[in-house]
């Protein structure tokens, strides 16, 4: 009897698929995909900005600030104190060194708070600034 039993357990042995090599395929695919997936950053909100004829597309804007109607900076979300902008723009540039900054400024933003975040985006050591707009 008990000899019986052992040839049945054998024979569902053999009759069972691996699956571990298909899933360490998966698992390796996942990974391959995650860090190639490209990431989509934003600035937090929604500003109007000018049009322009001349605008083109900046492939390796990693670092946006907004500037909205009534002059408040946005990073990452987050609205930010004047006096900030060069500290943030510093810690994101350490992230990624080959990044530039993408200014979006509203059409009703003043033009002394652009100035003061183009600065602070020179003092931190980042030459390569834009602005965002619009295009026709």
């Amino acid at each position: 009897m008990r000899r019986g039993f052992s040839n049945i357990a054998q024979e569902a042995e053999d009759g069972e698929i691996d699956i571990t090599p298909m899933l360490d395929v998966v698992f390796i695919m996942l990974i391959f995909f995650i860090v190639t997936a490209s990431f989509v950053k934003e600035t937090g909100i929604e500003v109007n900005r000018p049009d322009a004829s001349t605008a083109q597309s900046k492939p390796r804007a990693n670092i946006l600030i907004a500037i909205n109607d009534i002059g408040e900076i946005w990073i990452d979300k987050r609205r930010i104190d004047e006096s900030q902008v060069r500290a943030n723009i510093e810690r994101l540039r350490a992230e990624n060194p080959q990044g530039s900054v993408v200014i979006q400024a509203d059409e009703e933003a003043k033009t002394a708070k652009l100035v003061a975040v183009m600065d602070a985006a020179r003092a931190a050591g980042v030459y390569d600034v834009s602005l965002s707009t619009e295009a026709r």
